[in-house]
This record gives C-alpha cells, structure tokens and sequence, in this order.
C-alpha cells in the first residue's frame, strides 16, 4: 500500500543546480511525485515548520539557513515512502551517510546535509498539510 512523505530539495543544493539530479534519483529510486514547489521560504515560515525544534541550540541556524535560498518541497509516494526515503537519503551527518545516499553524495555538513525528509506518520502529516493544502496533491 502506498504512503505518502514530505521531502525538501534544501537551499544548499538548489544553490549548487542539483535539484533535477537529486529529483531524477528520487524518481528512479520508486517514488511517485505528487506535489512539488520551488519556494523561498520566509523566515517566519522556517521558524513555524521547525517548531518543534525550538529550544534546541541550532534552531536559529537552521531557520536562517532554511530561509537562505529557494528549496524545493516535495509530496512523495511510494510503498513504506516514509522509511524508504529516509534510507534513500542517509543520516543527518554526510560523513556518516553510506556511499550511494543522497546525504553522502550531495551533503556537505550535518547542517548543510542537501535534503530533508519527515520521519514519522504523524510528522508527514504535519509537513505536508504545512505546505500543501489538499487540492495540491495528485
């Protein structure tokens, strides 16, 4: 049965023109795009997405990092979306990522790692309703 997850092409690799390749290896890997935008997001928009991190000491840098530059947010389907995309980008740390994830081959630092994914059911709720309203989706 297909599940959907919410993925983010993030500034660090739209800036360096690698959205359609990692786009061509999201495709290739089995998913299904169901909704895909290029926005700059605002600061307050990183800020609300990125709540739950708060009170955690990189929240500023990752807010200000997240509202940089365009990104490209994402709507994917596939069978078990959620885990799979998380295996096809890697962990958080490049340098810890296995040769052939996205994180290892586009990531430059844990802060500056190429791609977001959500990593949980109820997580992929949240963020695709945060930036997708119903009537985006195929």
């Amino acid at each position: 049965m297909a599940e959907r997850t919410f993925a983010i092409i993030k500034p660090d690799a739209v800036e360096r023109g690698l959205a359609g390749e990692i786009l061509a290896r999201i495709i290739k890997a089995g998913f299904t795009v169901q909704a895909m935008r290029l926005q700059h997001l605002t600061r307050r928009e990183a800020e609300g997405f990125y709540a739950v991190h708060k009170e955690r000491p990189f929240f500023g840098e990752l807010t200000e990092f997240m509202s940089s530059g365009p990104c490209v947010l994402l709507a994917l389907e596939a069978p078990n979306a959620i885990q799979k995309w998380r295996d096809t980008m890697g962990p958080t740390d490049p340098a810890k990522a296995a040769p052939g994830t996205l994180r290892r081959d586009f990531g430059q630092s844990i802060g500056r790692n190429a791609t977001h994914g959500s990593d949980a059911p109820d997580t992929a709720a949240f963020e695709l309703g945060y930036f997708f309203r119903g009537m985006e989706l195929v």
